[in-house]
C-alpha cells in the first residue's frame, strides 16, 4: 500500500529517478501521486491526483530541477483520494513521504493544532512532518529530528523525509508492516518501498527493521536506533535482472507474468530437488522423526490468493504427511485466541513478507511458543526475519497486483514441505518419493503445455466477456481453485464472481443458475469425478452454460459443456496448479475486452501492509 522512492546524488536528476521508480511502484497505490525535490536550495512539489501520469503531465508543465528528492504513489487510508491529500506532505522546512498508519492520530492532531500549527489535509502523514519540523524549529538536524518525532507515533510507518536546511541527505524510518529498502550507489544512495523501484540503479540494498533510521547522502548509508546509535546491517546482493520487472513485450504485466510460470516454478524447485538420487534438501530447513511425531497440528497462515494457497496446502500436509492441518485468514486468526503451542508449527505465507495481517498472526504464533516455517517471496522481508524457518518461492519481482506466479510457486512450496514432513514421519517411502519428484520435475514442461491453450481460452472469453455473474466449482483440492479463479475474475474484470465446493450448489447457488449465467467447472479425472458429473448435468437442467476444465482425453464431458479445456493429468497434488493456469488466463482475457485496468485494478494494492 502506497509506493515511496527517494534519491540523492550527483548522477542523475532527481525527478528522472523519482518518476521511474514511481512508475515500477505503480502497483502499490494510485489514487494520487506526487515527488519533491530540492532546487537551488529550496524544496519544489509537484501533485496529481490519480494515476501517474497525470503528475508527468504537470511536471511537463511545470519541470522540476535538483539532486535530492522524494516521490510517491498512493493507496488512500486516511482521507479521500485528492491532489490535497497527495503526498509529498509539507509543514515548515520538512517534506515527508509515508505508507502506513498512524494510530493516535487524532491525538496528535488536536495537539498540533492547539499550538498553531495549520494543517491543510485530511492525512496522517501530514501531521509527521509538523512534528519533525518542530524539532528542526527547535534546533536539532533532520537524522535527530525524526528520532525525535517518531518517539511520538504509535503505529505503522516507512517514510523519507527531507528538509531544506539539510540540503544534502535524506532520512527514512521504518516501525510496524511497512516495508523501506534503501540502496548504496557510486556517489548516490536510494530509497524504495520494493526492490524494483530501485533496482536498475543499485543491486545492494539492505532492507530497514523496525525501530531502524537511515541516513542517505553521496557518501553513503548510515543506519541507526532509536537512540542514534550505529546499526550493523549486512547489504543484501539482489539477484532479480531489471529486466524481469519489465513488460517485456506483454500488453500487461499481469499477462507476462502468467507466462512466466514455468520459469517460476523451474527456479523454485531449483537444487532443492536431486532427481538422480531421489533427495530433497529445503535450503537447511529439517525435520527430525522426533519433531514430527510431536507436532499436534499444523497452521496454515495467509491473505488473499495465499490463503487459498493454504487451502491447497491443507490437502499436501495432511494427505502426503498425515498432520492434522488447519487453515486461517490471517486477519482473523489473533482474534479468535487460538490454542498454539510448541507442538505446534504455524506456516504464514506472503508473496511481500510484509502483509500486515499475516505478520501480527505470525507474531502471535510464535509469542505462543509455534515454530514458525513461512513460505516468501522477497528476502530480508519482515516475515521472513521473524520465522524460525523461511521457504523462498523465488518468483521474482511481480507486478501485477493480481497474482499468478506467487500463487503457484506458493503451491510449489507447499508440496515440497508436505514431502519433507511425509518422509520425517515415515509416511512417505523412498520409492514413492522418488515418483513424487519426478512428477514435480515434468510440472513446468506441463504448464507450459497448458499456455499454448491461450488462443482458445482468449475466444472463450470473447463468447462470454458481457456476463455479469461467474459461478466457479470444484471438488476435494479442486474446491480453493475453483475459489482462486472467481477471485481473479473479479479483481480485474469487476464481474461478480463466486467460488464454491460443488457438492454445496445445491445449498443455494444453484437458485441463481439460469441462462444467463456462465458456470466454471474443474472436473479433472478424480475419484470425484463423478460426483461433479451430476453436478454439472444440474447446471445444464437449468440453462447455465457450462465451462468444463477437464483431463486429456476424457471425451464424455464434452457431451455436457458449452466449452472445454483439457489439462494434462499429473495426480491429486500437482493438477490443481495446471487447473488454475486457464483460469488465470479467462480472467486476464474477460478483463482486457472489458478494458478494465487489468495491472492496476480500481480499489486494489499489491501488498496490504496496514490492517
Amino acid at each position: 500500500m502506497c509506493g515511496i522512492v527517494g534519491y540523492v546524488g550527483s548522477e542523475h536528476h532527481a525527478v528522472d529517478v523519482l518518476v521511474d521508480g514511481l512508475r515500477r511502484l505503480e502497483y502499490r497505490g494510485y489514487d494520487s501521486a506526487g515527488i519533491a525535490t530540492l532546487e537551488r536550495g529550496e524544496i519544489q512539489v509537484r501533485r496529481a491526483k490519480g494515476k501517474l501520469i497525470n503528475l508527468e503531465e504537470v511536471l511537463r508543465d511545470r519541470p522540476l530541477e535538483g539532486r535530492v528528492g522524494l516521490g510517491h504513489t498512493r493507496w488512500a487510508t486516511h482521507g479521500k483520494p485528492s491532489e490535497r491529500n497527495a503526498h509529498p506532505h509539507r509543514a515548515g522546512s520538512v517534506v515527508i513521504v509515508h505508507n502506513g498508519i498512524i494510530e493516535n492520530y487524532r491525538v496528535l492532531r488536536e495537539e498540533l493544532e492547539a499550538s498553531g500549527a495549520e494543517i491543510a489535509s485530511d492525512t496522517d502523514t501530514e501531521l509527521i512532518a509538523h512534528l519533525i519540523d518542530r524539532e528542526i524549529s527547535s534546533g536539532s538536524d533532520l537524522l535527530t529530528s525524526v528520532r525525535r518525532a517518531c518517539g511520538r507515533l504509535v503505529g505503522s510507518y516507512a517514510f523519507g523525509a527531507m528538509s531544506d536546511t539539510a540540503p544534502d541527505c535524506l532520512v527514512a524510518a521504518k516501525n510496524g508492516g511497512s516495508p523501506i529498502i534503501i540502496g548504496e550507489g557510486d556517489k548516490q544512495a536510494f530509497l524504495g518501498s520494493d526492490i524494483p523501484a530501485i533496482l536498475p540503479y543499485t543491486r545492494s540494498m539492505v532492507s530497514l527493521w523496525d525501530g531502524d533510521f537511515a541516513l542517505l547522502s553521496e557518501e553513503g548509508i548510515q543506519v541507526v536506533d532509536s537512540e542514534g546509535r550505529p546499526l550493523d546491517r549486512e547489504p543484501l546482493a539482489i539477484q532479480w535482472d531489471p529486466v524481469s520487472a519489465e513488460r517485456g513485450g506483454y500488453d500487461h504485466f499481469m499477462q507476462k507474468e502468467i507466462f512466466e510460470q514455468p520459469r517460476a516454478i523451474t527456479d523454485t524447485i531449483g537444487t532443492r530437488v536431486n532427481e538422480a538420487l531421489s533427495t530433497l534438501e529445503l535450503d537447511g530447513i529439517e525435520f527430525t522423526p522426533e519433531e514430527v511425531k510431536q507436532l499436534r497440528s499444523v497452521t496454515l497462515i495467509a491473505c488473499g490468493t495465499s490463503y487459498y494457497a493454504c487451502m491447497v496446502g491443507k490437502y499436501m500436509v495432511e494427505q502426503l504427511a498425515g498432520l492434522p492441518c488447519d487453515v486461517d485468514l490471517a486477519s482473523e486468526f489473533r482474534y479468535r485466541g487460538p490454542i498454539i503451542g510448541s507442538d505446534c508449527l504455524v506456516v504464514p505465507v506472503s508473496q511481500s513478507g510484509e502483509t500486515a495481517d499475516t505478520l501480527a498472526a505470525l507474531r502471535q504464533a510464535r509469542g505462543q511458543g509455534a515454530r514458525i516455517l513461512s513460505i516468501c517471496n522477497v528476502r530480508e522481508s519482515t516475515i521472513s526475519r521473524e520465522s524460525h524457518d523461511v521457504l523462498y518461492t523465488h518468483a521474482g519481482p511481480e507486478i501485477g497486483v493480481a497474482s499468478t506466479k506467487a500463487f503457484v510457486t506458493q503451491v510449489v512450496a507447499f508440496y515440497l514441505i508436505a514431502l519433507k514432513l511425509g518422509v520425517a514421519s515415515g509416511r512417505i517411502e523412498s520409492a514413492v518419493l522418488e515418483e513424487r519428484l519426478a512428477d514435480l520435475m515434468r510440472l513446468p514442461r506441463l504448464v507450459e503445455q497448458v499456455l499454448l491453450l491461450d488462443e482458445k481460452i482468449s475466444r472463450i472469453a470473447r463468447t462470454y466477456f458481457k456476463a455479469e455473474d461467474f459461478l466457479y466449482l470444484g471438488r476435494g483440492i479442486m474446491f480453493p481453485i475453483a475459489l482462486e479463479g472467481a477471485l481473479k475474475l473479479k479483481e480485474i474484470s469487476y464481474i461478480h464472481a463466486e467460488g464454491y465446493a460443488a457438492g454445496e450448489m445445491k445449498h443455494g447457488p444453484i437458485a441463481l443458475i439460469d441462462e444467463n449465467m456462465p458456470v466454471v467447472v474443474i472436473a479433472n479425472r478424480s475419484p470425484l469425478l463423478e460426483k461433479l458429473v451430476s453436478n454439472l448435468e444440474q447446471v445444464r437442467a437449468r440453462d447455465g452454460r457450462v465451462i468444463v476444465v477437464a483431463t486429456e482425453g476424457d471425451e464424455h464431458i464434452a457431451e455436457k459443456a458449452n466449452e472445454v479445456i483439457y489439462i494434462p493429468d499429473l495426480g491429486d497434488f500437482l493438477t490443481p496448479i495446471l487447473a488454475v493456469v486457464p483460469l488465470q488466463l479467462l480472467a486476464y482475457h474477460i478483463a482486457t475486452l472489458r478494458g478494465t485496468d487489468v495491472d492496476q485494478p480500481r480499489n486494489l494494492a499489491k501488498s496490504v501492509t496496514v490492517e
